[in-house]
């Protein structure tokens, strides 16, 4: 029996993989090299690819790392301003609540970054745990840590818990802490292999949160 929902947060209720792409894109587009979708997009939801180690390999020489920094963030601040809650997210979380469901939200980023936007988007309050990677001494996907510390605290025994994750990285972990997993893929992750969840949607509007269940579970709900 399904007793909670747990969420990813960049790429599932907040794109912010998109604009982080884009002005990356752009900032090894300045310096004249390229930042293929298929070199970044395995490492979102990881924390694992270091742009800048990357990008002073690809032009054999240091940069001024802050300089550039600078000069991205800003870009990067000025796409995710545009950037608002994924469709479906607010109807499964009052369908959740509907249900009776616990919500929780594990993530890679860390506190600073997602309670700062949940607060933007109002949605801070929505769920009963949150746990980021400096809850769990620093570990990101594909490691199980920060969904084990999520199950613990929502007091779940795994095969009670569904996870929805927007990346391979993402579903390895809630698959590794032994979660129920169901991929919804973005832009930057649709191309990738989600051979190891248990469903996968285009969009959280595909179906509600109450068939979704059902299918994921075989109807053992």
């Amino acid at each position: 029996m399904i007793r909670a929902v747990i969420f990813d947060f960049d790429g599932l209720i907040f794109d912010s993989e998109t604009p982080d792409y884009i002005s990356w894109q752009e900032t090894y587009a300045y310096f004249g090299v390229d930042l293929p979708l298929a070199v970044w997009s395995q490492h979102i939801g990881a924390m694992s690819f270091n742009p800048y180690l990357h990008l002073e390999e690809l032009l054999e020489r240091p940069l001024d790392r802050q300089a550039v920094w600078a000069r991205r963030k800003a870009r990067d601040n000025e796409l995710l301003a545009a950037q608002t809650i994924l469709p479906g997210v607010e109807a499964y979380l009052a369908e959740a609540r509907r249900l009776g469901l616990k919500i929780g939200i594990a993530s890679a980023s860390d506190h600073r970054w997602v309670d700062a936007h949940l607060q933007r988007l109002g949605l801070f309050e929505q769920f009963e745990v949150i746990f980021c990677r400096d809850d769990v001494d620093g570990v990101a996907k594909p490691d199980p840590a920060v969904y084990r510390a999520a199950i613990a605290a929502l007091q779940i025994e795994p095969n009670e818990g569904l996870a929805l994750e927007d990346s391979p990285n993402g579903a390895t972990a809630a698959k590794g802490a032994g979660l129920f997993c169901t991929a919804v893929p973005n832009p930057m992750t649709r191309s990738l292999n989600f051979d190891h969840v248990d469903y996968r949607l285009d969009s959280l509007t595909d179906m509600t949160l109450a068939q979704l269940i059902t299918e994921v579970t075989n109807g053992k709900v």
